[in-house]
């Protein structure tokens, strides 16, 4: 595959006015707070540039402590206001508004994650932008089935002639501060903010200061679908700033935070000011075990996809592969020839199969991991080179000959970068497997469903996949276990991050 075309890209002309605009004017991009646009106190605004050519499309405030005070106090006044009042079926009926209004501007919600975080149109418009409307209308179910519980007691000492009756109800935690990464900005935005709108929360919400635009204007359409002033405000800015003083802050009840397990841990001692709930979603160095009768039309280009999906900026990507030495050659050529013929490009070309990083300093880091794998002896079989204009492309590669102790190997890289090593004991790979401070998720590649279900339980992960790897849905819990953090995404378990269980005991 030739990359001559990638030194001088430029953006496609999208199709959307929004989208238009930003290509044309660098605007600037003010906070929401009780349901307005507001300027920062700060006065600072941050550059966000299309990561493929460079351009800055606007610039976004930087908020300060006072900023995040102003923010969390609305959320907190929210609380009380007609938000509260609502009842279940009303807010499922707006969740269902949130969602429809995301499914009516999906081109131009595409369009603007593929210029702010570089992602190919076919990830955005067909994967990701989708995956945010179904959070929202699967939460809108979760709305209506909030239960508690009748309780029979064994109490003993109540007054002549009266009984005791015990219940539970489930109440909204209060105030969430949701803080997302820069890699799926839209869809990990919605699975914070589905959940807890369906409990009663309200949210503060502080998207990654480079992907700060998707969450600006979903910000408007969930306004315009008719959510309650103050009940959502979106804060932008560093995230050593404006993230640590909103994880810090007291008035918040809980923290839900997606990103880096060094920046999890960060958020985890902020949030003990006030010992709020804290839920985490972090890293990830996913192993794909590949076992001697496997599929191959299936299993090569599943994993290929596992770890060459949005240029590797995924936090389940399978980044490692321990592939059964008898098929290991067959494989891990069918893997390198999948990434050498994948189209490079800019998002908006509906050819490209895999844009650029989101940064230059993160096409610079993922280098830096391929450089020192060759220095310690390790064989790329395929890409390994840095391209572009701003130099924010990195070829899909593909690397042998690895130890459990490169940082390439055990080290969460987030790029499109697979190491892939034989064996010959499935008792050898699964130990490999497990041998990680990670536990986000795994993949398993056979026709005997016996042996998957069996070492399915072995891989100790969040999720494990069989014949497949990174397939999500609304309703499917995510999380990790060890350093890939703990509570989960999606699914019914994700309202428990949301709600508070209380306790009624009465004498009647």
């Amino acid at each position: 595959m030739s990359y001559q075309h990638l030194q001088q890209i430029t953006a496609p002309t999208p199709g959307s006015e929004l989208a238009r605009a930003l290509l044309t004017t660098a605007g600037e991009r003010q906070l929401f707070i009780n349901g307005e646009y507001t300027p920062g106190s700060s006065g600072e605004y941050i550059d966000t540039c299309d990561p493929a050519t460079g351009q800055v499309l606007a610039r976004i405030s930087n908020a300060s402590a006072a900023d995040i005070d102003r923010a969390v106090a609305a959320a907190r006044n929210a609380l009380s206001g007609p938000w509260a009042s609502m009842t279940p079926i009303e807010r499922s009926t707006l969740l269902i508004r949130i969602a429809e209004k995301i499914e009516a501007h999906i081109d131009e919600l595409a369009e603007l994650e593929i210029l702010d975080q570089g992602k190919a149109w076919a990830v955005a418009r067909w994967a990701e932008i989708p995956a945010a409307a179904n959070q929202f209308r699967y939460f809108a179910g979760q709305a209506m089935s909030i239960e508690g519980r009748t309780i029979t007691t064994s109490v003993n000492y109540q007054p002549q002639g009266k009984q005791v009756q015990a219940w539970t109800v489930r109440e909204p935690v209060g105030v969430v501060a949701a803080i997302t990464p820069w890699n799926s900005p839209l869809v990990l935005t919605a699975m914070k903010l589905a959940p807890a709108f369906a409990a009663g929360c309200s949210v503060v919400l502080k998207p990654a200061e480079l992907t700060s635009l998707s969450a600006l204007r979903l910000c408007e359409l969930i306004h315009e679908a008719g959510l309650p002033a103050g009940v959502l405000n979106v804060i932008t800015g560093d995230g050593r700033t404006a993230g640590a003083a909103l994880a810090a802050h007291p008035g918040v009840d809980k923290v839900a935070f997606t990103g880096s397990t060094a920046t999890g841990r960060a958020v985890l001692a902020a949030s003990g000011s006030n010992l709020k709930r804290v839920t985490l979603e972090l890293g990830g160095k996913s192993p794909a075990i590949v076992l001697p009768d496997a599929e191959l039309d299936i299993t090569i280009p599943g994993v290929a996809n596992g770890i060459f999906f949005n240029g590797g900026q995924v936090c389940v990507a399978n980044s490692r592969a321990y592939i059964h030495r008898s098929i290991f050659d067959q494989v891990v050529e069918g893997i390198a020839d999948y990434g050498r013929n994948m189209q490079l490009g800019h998002g908006l070309d509906q050819a490209t199969q895999m844009g650029p990083l989101v940064s230059k300093a993160q096409a610079d880091r993922v280098l830096s991991f391929i450089d020192g794998a060759k220095r310690d002896g390790a064989s790329v079989l395929c890409g390994g080179e840095q391209l572009g204009p701003n130099g924010t492309f990195i070829t899909p590669t593909v690397i042998t000959g690895t130890r459990n102790d490169m940082p390439v190997h055990c080290d969460e890289v987030f790029g499109p970068v697979l190491v892939a090593e034989p064996y010959d004991d499935i008792d050898e790979a699964i130990a490999w497997a497990n041998d990680s401070e990670y536990g986000l998720a795994g993949s398993l590649w056979t026709r005997d469903l016996s042996s998957a279900q069996r070492l399915s339980r072995a891989v100790k992960a969040g999720t494990v996949w069989i014949n497949t790897h990174s397939m999500f849905d609304a309703s499917l819990p995510i999380g990790g276990m060890k350093q890939s953090g703990y509570g989960r995404e999606s699914g019914q378990l994700a309202m428990d991050n949301y709600l508070e269980w209380k306790t009624i005991c009465a004498v009647v």
